[in-house]
């Protein structure tokens, strides 16, 4: 069922990828069915909702508070059902972040708890090894806290197209869209015509033929010299236009037009909201209707006089050397209108919805683990990172949606 449903919307390779993916989703699944009967009991709570931590009569709670300042860990003691005098305890907790990035945190006392040195930083992720000193008596703890963190096998990874890069300095370019066509440059025509009049005794080229300069295009019989002369092409180009057949008097007409098309302009509209941002020399990639390569080029001049959609014309250069483009053609042009480099960014395909922020999974060996963003400017397809990820990690850009997925399937928590 799900095949005939996903088939019509998806070419081969994504189809191949979906098929896959459902079929790791429904074994992560069934693993988790099976975990969840041996998964330990929900941790026991104190009254200020930490975790409590006993050693015989010595009970520690261990609660991440976050009310009004940034989340810190606090810490409460009993001693034989007691609570036992902050001062009196010396406390170390210390976390094992995936890489192996260890934070310690020391306590000092504070009312009737124990109040850690340094801030709780997201993912709330991590080892949790405690250490405490009463009455010359030590006590250890360790447990796991993790979230949003998954392990994939790498041929998993790979089959289903997981996709990493290193985070780091980008340059931004932002562009605004516009839509145009391409037209003949204004000094690419050339309008042939005879000299003398006379009649037309030959024409050597046809509508639409391809001439270089000195191709001979008509041959004329002079009325007054009774001699023929040959028009040759001036330059080189296409043949747009004949009114010019044998037998027929040249009269003071027209009877050919030329286009040089080894070169075409791209007239492009762009809307007075934008128009103040675009200058003479900005890059311009263009995308042709019916080609694949994109084409690049710069804004040559823009129009002083608006049309009557009040949209002014930028006109862009283009090389047509292998006369692939033809004049009328529909194209779209992102104009470049600023570039600026950041120390650090990630490609917005990344990016992902997790609780109430937006992130990207770091990769680490086997395992994936989220990193909530701090983002900046938006252009492209980077996403400035100003906080919550540091340089050099890599982090998933294609298929981030599966490491999504398997995390939000294995239901990881958020304990506070």
């Amino acid at each position: 069922m799900i095949n005939s449903l996903l088939r019509p919307f998806m070419p081969l390779r994504s189809f191949i990828i979906a098929l896959i993916t459902l079929a790791f989703l429904g074994y992560t699944s069934f693993s988790l069915a099976v975990e969840t009967e041996v998964k330990e009991a929900e941790p026991e709570k104190g009254e200020h909702r930490g975790r409590l931590l006993k050693d015989g009569n010595f009970v520690l709670e261990l609660a991440i508070f976050e009310t009004g300042v940034p989340p810190e860990f606090r810490v409460w003691v009993m001693n034989d059902g007691q609570p036992v005098k902050p001062e009196d305890v010396s406390l170390v907790v210390t976390l094992t972040r995936l890489g192996n990035v260890v934070d310690t945190i020391n306590f000092k006392p504070q009312a009737d708890f124990l109040r850690g040195d340094m801030e709780i930083y997201e993912p709330h992720s991590f080892v949790v090894t405690i250490k405490a000193d009463h009455q010359s008596k030590k006590h250890q703890w360790q447990y796991d806290n993790f979230e949003g963190r998954t392990r994939i096998e790498p041929a998993v990874a790979e089959a289903m197209e997981i996709q990493t890069e290193i985070a780091g300095e980008a340059t931004l370019v932002e562009t605004i869209e516009s839509f145009g066509k391409l037209v003949p440059q204004p000094d690419a025509e050339r309008k042939i015509s005879a000299r003398f009049e006379g009649e037309i005794t030959k024409v050597h080229a046809r509508l639409g033929q391809t001439v270089k300069a000195g191709d001979k295009l008509i041959t004329i019989n002079s009325n007054e010299s009774l001699k023929s002369f040959t028009i040759n092409s001036p330059i080189n180009g296409v043949i747009t236009s004949k009114a010019a057949n044998p037998g027929e008097q040249s009269s003071s007409r027209t009877l050919m037009s030329i286009v040089d098309t080894s070169k075409l302009t791209a007239e492009l509209s762009v809307f007075p909201t934008d128009r103040k941002r675009v200058a003479v020399g900005a890059e311009v990639t263009l995308h042709v209707n019916g080609q694949e390569a994109a084409l690049t080029g710069r804004v040559n001049a823009i129009d002083a006089q608006l049309k009557a959609n009040q949209a002014s014309t930028v006109r862009v250069e283009i090389d047509n050397e292998n006369n692939t483009l033809s004049a009328g053609q529909f194209i779209t042009g992102d104009i470049e209108v600023a570039r600026f480099s950041v120390p650090l960014a990630v490609k917005r395909i990344g990016l992902q919805a997790f609780r109430d922020f937006t992130v990207v999974y770091a990769k680490v060996g086997d395992e994936y683990e989220v990193r909530m963003l701090e983002l900046g400017r938006e252009v492209g397809e980077w996403v400035e990172v100003l906080g919550g990820l540091n340089t050099s990690t890599e982090y998933v850009t294609e298929n981030s949606f599966i490491i999504k997925a398997d995390i939000e399937k294995s239901g990881a928590s958020h304990d506070h």
